[in-house]
């Protein structure tokens, strides 16, 4: 099967991509900090959940557009669709089995601009109001 596989730590959840992998991002939204998120982004046509889907957790915040997915038995974050893109996927590289990011280059995104639009938003979320 081509493309590249990926799993939380439990291996409850259990992905594949199928896109090529050429470019890496970083965040600075108060989530992403938090969750020292190294992603790569894909279409949604290029990641196929393999097993787990019963066990995926979802947690939305602030415009609730973005949807960050995370294994409800380990807690691993394993990938999200994006708010500023919502048909493509950010993945957590570092539940891709034996991925070598050490070519890939690393592109910093600023999402802490990011409009805080949430109707009782925590002080610590960087950003305008919306």
């Amino acid at each position: 099967m081509p493309g590249q596989a990926g799993s939380c730590h439990c291996g409850a959840v259990r992905f594949r991509i199928t896109a090529p992998v050429t470019e890496l991002t970083t965040c600075d939204c108060s989530l992403c900090v938090k969750k020292n998120a190294l992603m790569a982004k894909v279409h949604e046509s290029e990641l196929e959940i393999l097993a787990g889907q019963d066990v995926l957790r979802e947690y939305r915040w602030n415009t609730q557009r973005a949807r960050h997915f995370f294994c409800g038995e380990c807690g691993i974050y394993t990938f999200h669709l994006k708010r500023a893109a919502p048909d493509h996927y950010g993945v957590n590289v570092f539940c891709l089995d034996g991925f070598d990011r050490s070519a890939i280059p690393v592109r910093a995104t600023e999402g802490m601009g990011m409009t805080v639009e949430h109707p009782n938003p925590r002080e610590e979320w960087p950003g305008p109001r919306g």
